[in-house]
């Protein structure tokens, strides 16, 4: 039987479980493993689960505190199953509010440190608007490492890696749908998925000019997005996709080389705030999405909250 394409992914790049499933994580064996406030429900939502959280939800003083234990919870038992970094989310109600967004990641680092969890084994998962940026560039200064995620485009990447966050992770699916919604007749397959032509510039231009700043490709759509970024730093996929890719056979080969990676030009200078605005507001994806997903992750927090406060009130 020959190896299967997870086997050969796991060859050239750290693969990353997307997901708060510990049986899924258990069953592939992924270096890291990420979670996002979908996640995080979606575990909080399991039957084994609801006692527990009930007695975290009853033993928080208000509602914030109950969610951040709960990810907590969920994220100090995954880092038991991985040898690597565990991603956790501040509230996406704080994209917008540096300040806040760094004493959420504070606070979080100090509950995993209660648990007995190392903030060396923690990034922090900040949105990659102007002041999540801004509160990475603080965080890592601090010795805190970070993941800006919800990053759709180049002027987002190279403002974070910039900043010195330890951690991308660019959305391939995401861009890949507003473009198709955009363009419903245009052929996206392969090399011309534009989700995957954003991640391959982006880990191109960070290799070209030395950025120590990891790249990891998420949100996949399908396994040909992953086989086109196959050679990346990391990538963050769903337990669907790992299974599809530890079932099929074949040869997969490199497609992103930091080694042959060519920059034109020079490096570009740093972005300040209002360069970083006005080129968000000229890329029209980037700034769809970005929005859609801070309200889509806060939706999903919306519901783990009302989830969280009805166990509290149970006896």
């Amino acid at each position: 039987m020959g190896t299967s394409l997870l086997s050969q992914l796991k060859q050239m790049t750290t693969v990353v479980a997307d997901t708060g499933d510990l049986d899924a994580i258990r069953r592939f064996k992924p270096q890291d493993a990420t979670t996002n406030p979908s996640l995080i429900l979606q575990a909080a939502q399991q039957e084994d689960r609801r006692e527990r959280l009930a007695r975290i939800a009853r033993g928080s003083r208000d509602i914030d505190a109950a969610v951040d234990r709960v990810a907590v919870d969920i994220g100090s038992e995954i880092s038991a199953l991985v040898p690597g970094y565990v991603s956790t989310e501040v509230s996406a109600r704080l994209s917008f509010d540096r300040d806040a967004t760094v004493a959420r990641a504070h606070s979080l680092i100090e509950r995993y440190q209660q648990a007995g969890v190392g903030a060396e084994r923690i990034l922090v998962k900040i949105a990659a608007t102007w002041e999540g940026i801004e509160a990475a560039s603080q965080l890592e200064r601090e010795g805190i490492h970070t993941n800006l995620t919800l990053l759709f485009g180049f002027t987002q990447a190279k403002a974070c890696a910039d900043a010195g966050a330890t951690l991308i992770s660019p959305f391939v699916g995401r861009i890949l749908d507003w473009h198709k919604a955009h363009s419903p007749q245009a052929d996206f397959s392969g090399h011309r998925d534009p989700g995957v032509i954003s991640v391959t510039g982006i880990y191109d231009y960070f290799k070209a000019y030395g950025y120590p700043t990891i790249v990891m490709g998420a949100s996949f759509r399908n396994t040909s997005e992953i086989k086109a970024l196959a050679g990346c730093d990391r990538l963050t996929i769903s337990p669907k996709l790992l299974d599809e890719l530890d079932t099929q056979q074949g040869t997969l080969a490199r497609q992103l080389d930091g080694h042959t990676a060519a920059g034109s030009g020079g490096a570009q200078a740093p972005l300040d705030q209002a360069a970083f605005r006005w080129q968000m507001n000229e890329d029209a994806m980037a700034s769809d999405k970005l929005a859609e997903g801070i309200r889509k992750f806060m939706a999903d927090q919306r519901k783990l909250e009302t989830l969280l406060e009805g166990l509290s009130q149970r006896h």
